[in-house]
């Protein structure tokens, strides 16, 4: 099995060309279940595994969240999938089984225009009160503007700014190439002048480790910034305004698709800045949109026009 399972990983990183975090999940993923099999069943191979031992590790492995349960069904469904292609397997035991494992849906968190428009006044002012333009706070005060001005104007993902290269970005700042999921390049324009005025001066500030590093944002030692300090500075600041949610990078990308189905734009355009491969991904901002529901029924209902 121990073989099988690197045949897969292998697929997946050299073939596939899928992301480091998608490798390591599915290392770890595929690691839980080789121990689960050697510890309940003596060290099965791959072609003894059937749909009773597939049972038992769903079993196993319920008491965790829906959604972490069926991300690890996914991995081990994907690696006998491959391995059956590869005639490794005479029977996959998924073809035996109907898993239906229901998450309890879970609205997105999101930050109206006021909030976001707090959050930026309160770091752009952070930035004009410091005298010392030569010191590290100052280079990363305007580093930390230009992430939320950027993650607000595009809706990337964490992971899609840290990893963003300086090749990928328009000698302008006027757009972006982004490297998404499965490695799927999206290019996203920037027209906001505040936007792309910040991302000029930060990067006259760090311009010397951009070139040394390859890697757009960069940390206090010159290396690529990690999508940790990007969650770390984020909620500082939210924290000190005193919003009552817990705001991360990601909410900033939520906010940026519900604002923007608030100004009637299309939910395929909206799915494809997203990177979202199904519609059915980009749909939940169609429940989140409660101020744009409001309007509708408003403005929009027929019974304002019958009268009585």
């Amino acid at each position: 099995m121990r073989s099988s399972i690197q045949n897969f990983i292998f697929h997946c990183e050299f073939e596939k060309g899928l992301s480091k975090s998608t490798l390591k999940a599915y290392k770890i993923d595929l690691e839980q279940f080789y121990s689960f099999i050697i510890n309940e069943y003596d060290n099965l191979s791959i072609n003894q595994i059937n749909k009773h031992q597939i049972k038992a590790y769903i079993q196993n492995i319920s008491t965790q969240k829906a959604k972490t349960t069926k991300r690890k069904l996914a991995t081990l469904k994907a690696m006998f999938n491959f391995l059956e292609f590869e005639e490794e397997l005479e029977i996959n035991p998924f073809r035996k089984i109907k898993i239906n494992i229901k998450e309890p849906q879970t609205l997105p968190v999101v930050l109206t225009l006021d909030e976001v428009g707090s959050v930026l006044k309160m770091v752009y002012n952070k930035m004009y009160e410091i005298k010392n333009l030569d010191s590290m706070y100052y280079k990363q005060t305007v580093r930390d503007i230009a992430i939320i001005e950027l993650l607000f104007a595009t809706g990337i993902r964490v992971s899609e700014l840290c990893n963003l290269m300086f090749i990928d970005v328009c000698s302008e700042f006027t757009s972006i190439i982004v490297n998404g999921k499965g490695n799927k390049q999206r290019v996203i324009g920037i027209s906001n002048n505040d936007t792309k005025n910040i991302l000029k001066k930060y990067y006259g500030l760090f311009q010397d480790q951009i070139h040394n590093t390859g890697y757009f944002f960069i940390n206090r030692i010159g290396k690529r910034l990690s999508e940790q300090s990007v969650r770390f500075a984020i909620d500082k600041y939210c924290k000190e305004l005193k919003f009552n949610k817990k705001v991360t990078p990601h909410v900033f990308r939520h906010s940026f698709a519900t604002l923007l189905l608030e100004e009637d734009v299309d939910i395929r355009y909206i799915q494809s800045l997203l990177g979202h491969s199904s519609i059915n991904v980009t749909q939940i901002y169609t429940h989140v949109s409660s101020k744009k529901q409001k309007d509708i029924i408003l403005n929009k209902h027929p019974r304002k026009h019958i009268h009585i």
